[in-house]
């Protein structure tokens, strides 16, 4: 919670100052009833009209200072709330973008969206709401008690009676609704996975008539979110009826008492009558005090779920490198004896020996599941190895600051991403490259003559690039991965949806003017890698083969049945 109060410290100025404009504001609200009390009970009485007429003026500016004083005070506490989550969210974007892959497996991606979303919107309604509530209740509840022992202190007496009984209540469920809660936003977790699956699998929704099948499916979902929040709204709804009963219960026995003070002359009829609006006040300071709780309950769960980000190490970033110097005669890139399995999951490779020279190509080809994609997760050092090292121009990996290991790489993975952005935008990613460099990179790619025809760089595309064809947003992934001449190529099945006089053509640009670049490439078709320099063939996360096209059509059983069935058996012997 500390933390989270580190956001609100460079507010405390703009926050003093509406704390003290809502002070101002609720105390002369409540000068108001004291101000009826004096007019019914001691001008009136004299049969002048002046002196009611000036304290009648003076209520009603006290009226529209209070209402101006919290109008203004409401307005800072919205913009201090507004800022403080503008910064949490950043913050928290911020971590979530350097966390590892294992920790992002660990806490889900429907889980990190809604703790950037509704948790953080929960936090930011509950700063701006104890702005508001949390100076003017307590001081409208304690002050109101304050005036009506000015006024009458054995009917205060009878009012205060209630406060201890409806405070005890008020905790106790509280302390019961923060842990339901906090089951609540997992359910929202729950419900956003499905949410999300639904949207990006549409197509294949639609495509298959299952359309019935995942609204039962949400509905079920719904349906446990539901009832979660049920049982907590529930719980925190027993406040109200039971504060409602208590303090009613009180009012009835102040009138009864306060009939019989005025019926024995030891109070005034105006001193109930303001003892009645006070009682008011303190009946609705009571209720803004227990929609405080109800937050509050609400914003320790998020609370507690944002923080379990933010005090998240960041598990494989490193800022500084730890070596002085590149061994000479290194291999550009050297994997010794790795083994590596993810959290929960079988091996995906074991005991992974190769290495490649500068400007070398390695093509890996294998069945779904071998391992292939998981080679690149571990060169980029998305996860760390659980044995052995893999070292680039002769450094382990986890000794290169991260940015600077990123950098060596251009890539396209298999489920690549395009932006809502412009071509231009999309290709260059961020990064300090010249029009003339993306067009040479599109061109590269063979995406120049679709670009063109859509509008050239300026063209829009749109959100996970729904306005182009599967082979257009591969060349401009491609031209991505192409453009700032990367030191380190990889192409993860990059090219399965480009016909093979289109992949020849990429193929044959690659090899032009990549040529100082090492190139992997993962590819379903052979005739996308049998012309590297070596070809890795994964199974179950064992190496089966590897050598030249010629040397494991010979050696390689499965390597030879890949290619005999996808270009015959006198071709792929060639």
């Amino acid at each position: 919670m500390k933390r989270l109060l580190a956001y609100l410290r460079p507010y405390v100025p703009r926050m003093s100052l509406g704390f003290l404009i809502k002070v101002f504001g609720t105390l002369v609200e409540l000068a108001i009833p004291w101000i009826l009390s004096h007019i019914i009970d001691d001008l009136i009485p004299l049969g002048e009209i002046s002196p009611v007429v000036v304290w009648g003026c003076l209520m009603i500016l006290c009226s529209m200072l209070a209402w101006i004083g919290n109008i203004a005070a409401n307005r800072m506490a919205s913009a201090v709330a507004r800022d403080f989550t503008r910064g949490l969210r950043h913050d928290l974007f911020s971590r979530i973008s350097y966390l590892s892959e294992r920790q992002v497996d660990g806490f889900t991606i429907p889980s990190l969206i809604s703790r950037v979303t509704s948790d953080t919107y929960v936090l930011h309604q509950t700063v701006g709401m104890m702005q508001r509530l949390g100076v003017r209740a307590p001081i409208m509840l304690v002050g109101g008690v304050i005036v009506t022992l000015t006024l009458d202190p054995v009917l205060t007496l009878i009012m205060v009676a209630t406060l201890p009984i409806v405070g005890a209540i008020t905790f106790i469920v509280s302390r019961k609704g923060a842990k339901l809660f906090k089951i609540v936003q997992k359910g929202s977790d729950s419900m956003l996975r499905v949410v999300r699956e639904n949207a990006v699998g549409v197509r294949v929704i639609k495509a298959l008539s299952k359309s019935g099948y995942e609204r039962e499916r949400f509905k079920k979902v719904n349906d446990d979110l539901t009832e979660r929040e049920r049982i907590a709204e529930k719980t925190m709804a027993l406040i109200n009826p039971v504060m409602s009963l208590l303090l009613n219960l009180g009012i009835v026995a102040v009138i009864v008492a306060g009939a019989y003070r005025v019926q024995f002359g030891l109070t005034k009829v105006g001193k109930i009558i303001a003892f009645m609006n006070l009682f008011t006040i303190v009946l609705n300071a009571l209720m803004a005090i227990n929609r405080m709780f109800t937050m509050l309950s609400r914003a320790a769960a998020s609370s507690a779920r944002v923080l379990e980000v933010l005090d998240t190490p960041m598990e494989l970033y490193e800022t500084e490198p730890h070596y002085s110097f590149l061994p000479e005669k290194a291999p550009h890139i050297a994997f010794k004896d790795v083994t590596f399995r993810y959290d929960r999951g079988s091996f995906a490779v074991r005991h992974l020996n190769f290495e490649l020279e500068r400007g070398e190509t390695l093509g890996i080809i294998g069945a779904t599941g071998a391992g292939k994609s998981t080679i690149i997760r571990a060169l980029m050092r998305y996860y760390d190895v659980a044995e052995g090292s893999i070292e680039i121009d002769g450094v382990d990996i986890r000794d290169y600051a991260t940015s600077d290991l990123r950098a060596k790489f251009g890539v396209v993975f298999q489920n690549d991403t395009l932006f809502k952005d412009t071509v231009r935008e999309n290709i260059r990613l961020g990064r300090d490259i010249p029009d003339e460099e993306l067009t040479e990179a599109a061109r590269r790619a063979q995406a120049i003559n679709f670009i063109t025809n859509q509008g050239g760089l300026d063209a829009e595309v749109a959100i996970k690039g729904a306005n182009l064809s599967g082979g257009q947003k591969q060349r401009l992934l491609i031209s991505r991965a192409l453009a700032g001449n990367p030191e380190i190529l990889i192409l993860d099945d990059s090219s399965s949806a480009l016909d093979y006089k289109t992949d020849s053509k990429l193929r044959e640009e690659i090899r032009l003017h990549c040529a100082d670049s090492t190139k992997i490439i993962i590819a379903q078709r052979i005739s996308s890698i049998m012309h590297a320099e070596k070809i890795l063939v994964m199974d179950n996360g064992n190496v089966v083969g590897m050598g030249t096209h010629e040397e494991l059509m010979q050696s390689c059983p499965l390597y030879r049945e890949i290619g005999e069935s996808q270009i015959g058996e006198g071709r792929a012997a060639v």
